[in-house]
């Protein structure tokens, strides 16, 4: 990579969909990504550069895109969004699943060709989750159903504002990076991790009912959190997405983080 930019970061595209009786271009399906996850890589100094699956490419089409993307790029974040297929994992898919097999397809080559090329890859929310499917591990179709005991870790109306508290696991890379054994955190998934994936460690767990809520690659730099640093920075009883961005830019190449050191912008 040349040294004219910063860290040029990959975010993987969600789509919204249209609404046929909508009007003008709601109509129509959107890619893109949350505003707030954009402006905090900005914010950490990266380049946000919104990777977009075209809806004709098949399989090996959609392969042969991401591989390309990733090779213009210095590292990777997987944002949220909806249900990963279950038979990915041998499993069904719950009734009210939402399910986007291209986008699948597209973001598990991503992290194929960034463990690869061993460039940093975050994965947030589903993120997290399809990192532990790239890996082997399952998935709990439906929280509600298949852990009735456990607490809720999605609303519906309260979105970014529903959070619960996490215990940090220790000596681990984020309790490292926090310098705490526990936070509190945002938590919107009806998803969540069930048997983790070989090759996988846990970095926290939901303090009020044990489930997985990050999980890192023993090897190289691959972490997921079940919950958006993205969402958590304006609200001081969460944990700060500071430590764990600076992890993640901290681990891209050299010559990114001289570029970041002496406060070049790309705006």
């Amino acid at each position: 990579m040349g040294n004219e930019f910063p860290p040029r970061v990959g975010i993987s595209a969600r789509q919204r969909d249209g609404m046929p009786d909508a009007a003008g271009n709601q109509r129509k399906d959107l890619l893109g990504a949350e505003r707030s996850l954009v402006d905090l890589i900005a914010g950490r100094g990266g380049l946000p550069l919104v990777l977009a699956y075209p809806s004709t490419f098949g399989p090996a089409a959609l392969r042969r895109l991401a591989a390309q993307m990733l090779d213009a790029l210095d590292a990777l974040v997987l944002q949220g969004g909806g249900d990963i297929a279950a038979s990915r994992y041998g499993g069904a898919n719950a009734p009210h699943a939402r399910i986007d097999a291209q986008r699948d397809t597209f973001e598990l080559a991503l992290i194929e060709a960034a463990l690869k090329a061993g460039k940093p890859l975050l994965g947030i929310c589903r993120g997290c989750q399809l990192l532990n499917v790239a890996f082997g591990g399952t998935l709990f179709q439906d929280l509600a159903t298949q852990r009735p005991d456990g607490i809720r870790h999605s609303d519906r109306d309260r979105y970014d504002e529903h959070a619960h508290g996490v215990q940090l696991t220790a000596g681990g890379l984020l309790q490292r990076c926090y310098a705490l054994d526990a936070g509190r955190v945002s938590s919107a998934h009806s998803q969540g991790v069930d048997r983790l994936g070989g090759g996988l460690v846990i970095e926290a767990r939901c303090s009020e009912d044990g489930l997985i809520e990050a999980l890192r690659a023993d090897t190289g730099w691959a972490v997921g959190v079940q919950w958006h640093p993205e969402f958590d920075g304006k609200d001081p009883q969460r944990l700060a997405p500071a430590p764990l961005l600076d992890a993640f830019f901290g681990a891209i190449t050299a010559p990114a983080r001289h570029l970041r050191s002496e406060a070049r912008s790309w705006q």
